[in-house]
């Protein structure tokens, strides 16, 4: 009778424990997913509801590659927010910017933009100030009357959106003006706790050379960035090319166009760890297949713009402080 009893209550010790620590797990797993962060970046959509298609841009179906890469981000779980790095239509005209933002509202989530070329240009009446007046009034989730600025996804994230389009005169060249600079760097003294992820259209490191289009005071704006020891990942378009780099705690993304090939958008996720964060960075190609061998067979380096395997999809590490020198490498 005895040992019936003692067989008992170990039984229910047991149990007990185990119950315990499936809680216990369970919530060390909540936290740690509610502490990470997931977005889509999508570039270059170059979205034009009357042109053509060029020898390397498919503008007649600009709409359709744009759909579905929004049902492909709909249908992925856990994105906190999807941001459009710039070119988002291909001749700045206002009924452009409205067509496009009608197929840019079929996203779930809030969505964001950074200016690209173009956008606007020199002397067109589609203005940076009118272009950001339009998105105000008909994006629900977007409030920001200035080409740059900043938000709080979640605590621990700063999400800052920069300007690197030159307006005063024509050019596919970019530049980050000395105000914006000293507007970066206050962002950044104040945001010393926080993993930062930073969008632009101009790249601050280029995916390959080309002097027409690089950012003219690049150098300046690596300098600022490179004081800093938080986290920094920086996402950009304007090269239709796929390129990651990597630097110390600094992780560069060239994401290619959607309306070239190889067609695609990156879906991009945030795991902070004890020292470090775990970048996953994911590459998504168009479901419409036909229309990215076509934009391929249309088109001249494409194994330039589609990358090396690095470049599309991996697993990439950044200290939490950085011990100078050390580079790290993608993990």
């Amino acid at each position: 009778m005895r040992r019936r009893k003692e067989t008992f209550i170990s039984k229910l010790f047991n149990w007990t424990f185990t119950i315990i620590l499936a809680c216990f797990i369970g919530v060390q797993v909540c936290g740690a997913s509610s502490s990470n962060l997931k977005f889509a970046q999508i570039s270059d959509v170059h979205y034009s509801t009357f042109e053509a298609d060029t020898s390397y841009k498919l503008l007649s179906v600009s709409g359709n590659l744009l759909d579905d890469a929004i049902a492909q981000v709909n249908c992925t779980p856990n994105i906190d927010f999807v941001m459009f790095t710039g070119d988002m239509i291909n001749k700045p005209k206002e009924k452009e910017l409205l067509s496009f933002i009608t197929h840019a509202n079929l996203l779930e989530k809030p969505w964001y933009v950074v200016f690209g070329n173009h956008d606007t240009a020199c002397g067109i009446t589609l203005t940076k100030s009118l272009y950001f007046d339009i998105l105000n009034g008909h994006n629900p989730n977007f409030c920001y009357k200035t080409p740059y600025y900043s938000f709080t996804p979640k605590k621990g994230y700063k999400v800052i959106a920069l300007d690197t389009i030159i307006d005063y005169k024509s050019t596919c060249q970019g530049e980050v003006s000395e105000e914006q600079l000293q507007w970066l760097k206050d962002e950044l003294d104040n945001s010393k706790g926080d993993i930062i992820v930073i969008f632009t259209h101009v790249p601050v490191m280029e995916p390959y050379p080309n002097e027409a289009h690089k950012l003219i005071n690049s150098y300046d704006v690596k300098l600022l960035l490179k004081k800093y020891d938080n986290p920094i990942i920086i996402c950009s378009g304007h090269y239709h090319g796929t390129k990651i780099f990597q630097e110390d705690n600094i992780l560069y993304i060239n994401t290619p166009s959607l309306v070239s090939f190889p067609n695609a958008f990156r879906i991009i996720s945030l795991c902070p760890q004890r020292n470090k964060i775990v970048v996953d960075v994911y590459f998504k190609e168009t479901r419409l297949k036909e229309l990215q061998t076509k934009a391929k067979n249309n088109g001249m380096g494409s194994v330039l713009l589609y990358g090396n395997e690095t470049d599309r999809t991996g697993t990439f590490e950044l200290p939490k402080k950085r011990e100078r020198g050390v580079n790290d490498g993608g993990k």
